[in-house]
């Protein structure tokens, strides 16, 4: 148990009995941050170290880190790594903005990413000399930490009312939950989005049962989500992506809660590619759709229905290749033709409509802008309603 900012909190997610948070500042060298590598789960647990700017772009990037809280908080670790490495005092200003524009560029759709950065460089700025600034950079990005696992924590405690009243109403049967990527502590510090307040209702001895949807092509459901609810002894069952409306006519879902890499104030939900799809299956099945996120997610600058959202394009490697465990071996393998064209959209627009509700760290909200609006008031001053 550890305390932070007056509030307790169980060391929650672990990786063979021992405790884990997915980014932290190494041990005894605090000019080095260590990271869950991703891209070996499940057949491998690294810890990756990286040292300067360029290496948490490359990290942010190539998805060695994925989710937008963690995003967030790798690109204020590297706007604090650029100071490291910034020995000119005279240019400082100038090659930290640099810094900053270089680390948003790395993964552009969630806005965590530019939300962390740009507050980390609004602090930096106002800081004197390069010590202070360093100073400022470091204790900014831990902030964002303290706070978005706070957030997390909060999510799971409200969306758990939503777990019970679905078990109250099945008379204690198990509660179906489909989720649809990877939403949970991997994706954040700890607890996860989508995925804690599953973790609280399995605590607390609800019966629950995830269905996870492999989330093609980088198979974040299948490699993380499962891994993850393996670890914790959440019952799970692994479906292909396009099974999810099969099994809700049938009936076999009770419940659909996604994450969110960047939500409009009107509540339209930017996530994942196929979430949309999924959506739709809810509403014609006639099944709650919940989307969970920090306030962090959510842009106040985007107008209704998202549009202006950019979609991020990614390598159609991804898509002909798949990657996998070949005779105790890690391996990238051809599954098309290799001059087969590819269109790799990373994301999709959820309209509000299709949205039962969004679950925050200040409550749950309608996909509409006066319920968000009730929850973050002080934001009404940055908007035309």
């Amino acid at each position: 148990i550890f305390i932070c900012k007056g509030s307790i909190f169980l060391q929650y997610m672990k990786v063979q009995d021992r405790h884990f948070e997915t980014i932290w500042l190494k041990s005894g060298d605090p000019e080095t941050i260590q990271v869950i590598d991703q891209r070996f789960l499940p057949f491998d647990f690294k810890i990756e170290d990286i040292a300067t700017a360029e290496d948490m772009y490359t990290a942010i990037r190539e998805m060695h880190v994925r989710g937008a809280p963690l995003i967030g908080i790798a690109g204020a670790f590297g706007l604090y790594l650029a100071l490291l490495n910034i020995a000119d005092h005279d240019e400082v200003d100038s090659r930290v903005r640099k810094a900053a524009v270089m680390l948003k560029s790395a993964r552009p759709t969630a806005v965590n990413l530019a939300w962390a950065v740009d507050r980390v460089l609004l602090e930096v700025e106002k800081a004197g000399n390069i010590e202070e600034k360093k100073e400022k950079a470091l204790e900014t990005a831990r902030q964002i930490i303290d706070e978005e696992r706070i957030s997390c924590l909060k999510i799971g405690e409200y969306g758990l009312k939503i777990i019970e009243e679905i078990s109250r109403s099945k008379r204690g049967q198990t509660v179906n939950i489909l989720t649809h990527c990877n939403a949970g502590w991997l994706a954040c510090i700890d607890y996860g989005t989508a995925t804690a307040p599953v973790y609280l209702a399995h605590d607390r001895g609800i019966k629950v049962h995830v269905v996870v949807d492999e989330t093609r092509p980088r198979n974040q459901g299948a490699r993380l989500t499962c891994w993850e609810l393996q670890q914790h002894g959440v019952p799970y069952t692994l479906i292909v992506d396009n099974a999810g409306g099969h099994m809700m006519q049938r009936n076999m879902i009770d419940l659909v809660i996604v994450g969110s890499d960047r939500v409009s104030p009107y509540g339209d939900v930017v996530n994942k590619i196929g979430t949309y799809l999924k959506a739709l299956a809810a509403r014609d099945n006639h099944i709650p759709f919940y989307a969970a996120l920090p306030s962090s997610s959510i842009d106040w600058n985007l107008q209704e229905g998202a549009y202006e959202t950019p979609i991020e394009e990614r390598d159609g490697h991804e898509v002909r290749h798949m990657e996998g465990m070949v005779n105790e071996c890690y391996t990238d393998m051809l599954i098309v033709s290799e001059n087969t064209p590819v269109a790799n959209f990373g994301f999709d627009i959820t309209p509000a409509r299709l949205v039962t509700g969004l679950i925050t760290e200040k409550g749950i909200a309608g996909a509409n802008y006066k319920s968000i609006m009730k929850l973050f008031p002080e934001k009404n001053k940055n908007l035309f309603p």
